[in-house]
């Protein structure tokens, strides 16, 4: 491999991010990144093979009777504290009083979960392995209406962590996310590595709201996860609200939309849900308040014998829910990602701890 391209940038330029290859300056776009113009950190690259544990970092150094200043390359390995840092801003941009009930968690949360959602592990295509939602067409699948909101939400962060690539930086929002709002510990495994637009997954791979039990079953077979685990997974509508500019339903499943509890399956048995009238989509509204909403795909979970008797045990036992959402999350944020032999799985403090 040759470095003399970036050794001459390095002497006209000291102190200058430069990558190994050329990389694309990442951005939001229906097209694939524009090659890099040399600005400070857009030369950074993940040059790790196991999925971006490592980062080529250029440093100046003297080499030479000359003493020439000259850029020579060193592996910056991000540590556990690194990525607490990055967790820590993250936390610092999710409540906001004039966004949505005060908080960008439930936003988060769904932008790590609709990057994992598209695996499928027959063709071990999709998953959060490549944040392919930064490009048209994946980023305008009707699923992923309003996602933009997230992901230019937490583009601050990624730029004071240029190092970190975006889909390890989706998911750890994601865990940060459910911790920050009362859910339980998630472990974390970095070595995710963002891909182009060649890699965007074909639309039809989420879940849709107005289907019911075969639909979800189709859907969440296909990734790999079973009855419990499905229930398990849908208890995270414990959090946020339908926009209707954006899915077209409109309305928060709980009282507490920024607390993750087991209100959702409490919510589902115990009250009296009607159909909402409106020139809307079909949803229900519950009949006490009327302020409350669920979703077809919400009721099937009820109207199914074998989902019905999940929901049961979450909605008696809130620590049953945690430990079993907990590892159906973990599960769902790891599909399809080659993490390098001996990667650890690290459990970050909380800023409420």
């Amino acid at each position: 491999m040759s470095f003399a391209r970036p050794l001459l940038r390095a002497v006209a330029r000291p102190q200058v991010l430069a990558p190994i290859r050329g990389a694309a300056r990442r951005t939001y776009s229906s097209a694939p990144a524009a090659k890099s113009n040399g600005g400070l950190y857009a030369g950074l690259a993940a040059a790790a093979a196991a999925g971006g544990a490592g980062y080529y970092l250029y440093t100046q150094g003297q080499l030479g009777p000359l003493n020439d200043k000259i850029a020579r390359p060193t592996i910056f390995k991000p540590t556990f504290e690194d990525y607490q840092k990055v967790y820590n801003d993250i936390a610092e941009i999710l409540e906001d009083n004039d966004f949505d009930d005060g908080s960008y968690g439930p936003i988060l949360l769904r932008l790590g979960w609709h990057a994992s959602g598209t695996y499928d592990k027959d063709t071990k295509t999709g998953g959060s392995n490549g944040a392919t939602m930064r490009f048209a067409p994946e980023s305008d699948h009707g699923a992923n209406a309003g996602l933009k909101v997230a992901r230019d939400r937490i583009e601050s962060v990624k730029a004071k962590h240029p190092w970190i690539s975006y889909s390890d930086l989706w998911i750890l929002g994601a865990v940060c996310a459910i911790q920050e709002m009362g859910g339980p510990k998630i472990p974390y495994r970095p070595g995710r590595s963002d891909k182009d637009v060649a890699a965007c997954t074909p639309d039809g791979r989420l879940p849709d709201a107005a289907q019911a039990q075969d639909h979800l079953r189709n859907i969440f077979y296909r990734m790999g996860f079973n009855d419990q685990e499905i229930v398990a997974l849908a208890g995270a509508h414990a959090l946020g609200r339908c926009h209707k500019d954006r899915s077209g339903y409109d309305g928060p499943w709980t009282f507490s939309p920024t607390m993750l509890t087991n209100d959702f399956y409490q919510l589902l048995l115990n009250e009296k849900w009607n159909w909402k009238k409106w020139n809307g989509p079909k949803q229900y509204e519950d009949k006490k308040t009327k302020s409350l909403m669920m979703l077809p795909a919400d009721m099937a979970l009820v109207n199914d014998k074998a989902f019905r008797k999940y929901v049961e045990i979450y909605a008696k036992d809130q620590d049953a829910f945690f430990k079993d959402f907990s590892a159906v999350c973990v599960k769902l944020f790891e599909l399809g990602v080659p993490f390098a032999e001996g990667q650890e799985s690290w459990t970050f403090k909380a800023t409420t701890d």
